[in-house]
């Protein structure tokens, strides 16, 4: 939605948000973190033990099991998603608030859960802070739907949930000793998703807690140039074995987080490094391996390309509306291994 708006594709955003509704209709509950392009809600995954994979990967499935998975930023990203759909003029229907009023009665009841996470990991559930800050947003975006859009509803009950959201992830999920928000509650790991805490508003970009974040996940993320989602051996947190390439939406995560903390110079040299990886008619895949120069998994990845476009609006100086926040201005916002 982000990417569409911020590049003047309005009828398409408008699209994109009237598919969302009618796949995210129903229970709030059940809401899924994918569907089939017709709004199948049903993915079931099995594996074809008796295909090879590329160059002998396995297991090959079909389907994906992470669609019947507990995410609970699914909930966030699609009250931001909508929320930004609002704030660049496509009018919010009567069904779609009554949708996003639901959503928000489920996150009200559910925001304390563990979930498995942004990356569908298939260890035990944790209290991922990337999960909780989405939800945060899911809050902040509603209080703005009903302070800026006039719209209906409980504004000062959604904003001491918001707040409780807000207190309960610096209190538990930002290890003060090492000056970095961690990738959940008690981990020692990092997330490269917690790049993400300011470009949807969670905190400033100039608060020094973000400047240490985006230090640390760089530091320890980074491979040869380019950034893991998040150390798979770490902590058991990922459910799988084996290793993965650098994951490249996270990688232009990275360009945007540098560039906002002032280090637009460093930002610049990678975004022009990722776009040395495209292939010949401008695509790129879901990973990277630095190592043999080869892309890796789902190709082409519209995540990636999502992230590059986002990236060269953000160094381009290019935004989609901005809008106030009671604690700051805040900035727009914007697998499962192979």
């Amino acid at each position: 939605m982000q990417a569409l708006l911020g590049t003047g594709y309005v009828a398409e955003a408008r699209a994109w948000r009237d598919w969302l509704l009618r796949a995210a209709a129903g229970d709030p509950a059940r809401l899924q973190i994918m569907y089939g392009l017709d709004g199948t809600r049903r993915l079931p995954e099995y594996t074809l033990d008796w295909l090879p994979g590329h160059q002998g990967a396995a297991p090959v499935r079909v389907g994906n099991a992470a669609a019947g998975q507990f995410q609970l930023d699914v909930w966030g990203e699609v009250l931001d998603g909508l929320h930004l759909s609002r704030q660049a003029g496509i009018a919010t229907t009567t069904d779609g608030w009554d949708i996003q009023r639901a959503l928000l009665d489920f996150l009200e009841d559910n925001w304390q859960q563990p979930d498995n996470g942004l990356w569908e990991v298939r260890g035990p559930r944790r209290h991922f802070v990337h999960s909780k800050v989405m939800a945060w947003a899911g809050f902040d975006r509603a209080i703005t739907a009903v302070e800026q859009c006039g719209l209906d509803g409980p504004a000062d009950r959604w904003r001491s949930t918001r707040d409780a959201i807000h207190a309960d992830v610096c209190a538990h999920g930002y290890d003060p000793g090492r000056n970095t928000f961690t990738q959940y509650y008690g981990s020692t790991g990092l997330d490269a998703a917690l790049l993400l805490l300011p470009r949807v508003g969670f905190l400033p970009y100039d608060d020094p807690r973000i400047a240490g974040t985006v230090d640390a996940v760089a530091a320890d993320l980074c491979q040869d140039g380019f950034l893991l989602r998040y150390r798979p051996e770490h902590e058991g947190v990922d459910g799988l074995p084996g290793s993965e390439g650098a994951f490249l939406a996270c990688t232009f995560w990275l360009v945007e987080a540098l560039h906002g903390i002032g280090r637009t110079s460093e930002a610049t040299d990678l975004f022009e490094r990722l776009l040395t990886l495209r292939n010949d008619v401008g695509m790129l895949a879901e990973e990277y391996d630095p190592a043999t120069g080869r892309h890796l998994g789902n190709t082409p990845q519209a995540f990636s390309l999502v992230g590059l476009v986002n990236a060269a609006r953000r160094l381009g100086g290019s935004t989609v509306k901005t809008y106030d926040s009671p604690h700051h201005q805040r900035l727009h916002t914007g697998a499962d291994k192979p």
